[in-house]
């Protein structure tokens, strides 16, 4: 009776992969998408950012330590990732009490309610983001134009301009490159989807949720610009255009609140592109990636239950 048996939880092998090393391979990531951000709206881009880390960091610690009496872990990046994706869905001209009230709803609502990282239903930073543009939508809609400087006139996001004055638009390479206004990770497609690769390649994410929805949106857009080709169904002017390359990349991809399997993943996807593609298009709002992330994150405990293998060894009853 030498030899003791040691009861722990699986995984009983472990590949040394951990939640801090995928969150700040995800900063890494997201640097080339901040850096555009800093060229085009320099010392304002900054301050957003660096302000909505801290806010979801400090709210973070408080909750964690005086609320919910446990030990804060606050340096495991999911916090961060929070501040930083927020910072990159509002203009860089928001008022910074704003932007305190959207980081505290994202970490004290949206996350600790619900128990903290891995627990909770909805991304924190798309019900932040969706939180602030219904409570502030003056503020979370003036877009500062990108000459550099947060203090220029406001001007139209190209999803603005598309529905209401389609004969402003700007030319795809200027949204391919990100010099049109927007919020401050949105605009630069070539450096999101530079992210996307490093992400892939170090095997963070798989490419199922992404190209999914790149897929049905250029899908669906192309059959209706076949139809009746004018701008508003230009399918490279929705996918360039919006929080849709940064949603899809970096926010329907959270482990938490997608689906597990690639069956999953794959149904997650096409429904996130084709209410996209509706909302745009038919909706009150000019943008619907973030209202089709939250639905979807909504949905994603059915699609698991659908999509789940079946156990080895089961016996299927017929009838």
């Amino acid at each position: 009776m030498e030899n003791k048996l040691i009861v722990s939880p699986s995984p009983h092998l472990h590949s040394g992969d951990s939640i801090e090393r995928n969150m700040y391979h995800v900063l890494m990531a997201l640097i080339p998408a901040f850096l555009v951000s800093l060229y085009v709206f320099r010392l304002h881009a900054l301050i957003i950012t660096v302000c909505s880390v801290l806010f979801c960091m400090g709210f973070e610690y408080l909750i964690v330590k005086y609320l919910m009496k446990q030990k804060p872990s606050v340096l495991d990046g999911s916090a961060i990732i929070t501040g930083v994706l927020l910072a990159f869905n509002v203009p860089s001209n928001l008022p910074i009490w704003i932007l305190a009230l959207g980081c505290l709803f994202a970490i004290g609502v949206v996350k600790q309610t619900f128990g903290g990282l891995g627990n909770n239903i909805f991304n924190p930073a798309i019900a932040g983001r969706i939180f602030l543009l219904i409570s502030f939508p003056a503020q979370m809609t003036t877009w500062p134009a990108t000459e550099m400087s947060a203090d220029a006139v406001s001007s139209a996001t190209v999803l603005s301009a598309m529905k209401f004055a389609p004969d402003q638009l700007p030319h795809i390479r200027n949204m391919f490159f990100g010099f049109e206004g927007g919020s401050l990770g949105e605009m630069s497609v070539v450096a999101l989807l530079l992210g996307f690769g490093y992400l892939l390649w170090k095997k963070v994410i798989t490419w199922h949720i992404p190209v999914a929805i790149f897929a049905t949106v250029a899908l669906f857009c192309g059959i209706l610009y076949l139809i009746n080709p004018i701008p508003l169904y230009h399918p490279l002017i929705h996918l360039f255009s919006g929080g849709l390359m940064l949603g899809a990349v970096f926010m329907a991809t959270d482990y938490v609140t997608s689906p597990m399997t690639k069956k999953g993943m794959m149904i997650y996807g096409v429904s996130i592109g084709f209410i996209t593609v509706a909302i745009r298009l038919w909706g009150s709002y000019p943008e619907g990636m973030s209202f089709a992330i939250l639905l979807m994150n909504g949905s994603t405990p059915l699609i698991n239950n659908y999509t789940k293998p079946k156990r080895f060894g089961e016996v299927v009853k017929n009838g």
